[in-house]
């Protein structure tokens, strides 16, 4: 599930190398943290939120085949210092 995830962040965001998806399974629930560049955040996120609620509804899908629960959280990114 995380390479799916993965994909469908990399194939939104201008800078797909600074896509970042960490995974941590806790009892039956599947929690992915995820991490992108601060510039790309607006578009993973979408107007009201659409944009990340359509990949949370499609990653549910797949979830819900393999018979787990997930959780999707978008992390916020430092600033870089230049």
């Amino acid at each position: 599930m995380k390479e799916t995830l993965t994909y469908i962040l990399q194939a939104i965001v201008d800078s797909p190398d600074a896509v970042l998806v960490e995974e941590q399974d806790e009892e039956g629930t599947i929690h992915f943290t995820v991490t992108v560049a601060k510039e790309d955040m607006g578009k993973v996120i979408g107007k009201e939120g659409k944009v990340i609620r359509s990949i949370r509804n499609i990653m549910k899908i797949r979830a819900i085949k393999e018979d787990k629960r997930i959780n999707i959280t978008l992390a916020e990114t430092e600033a870089l210092s230049s």
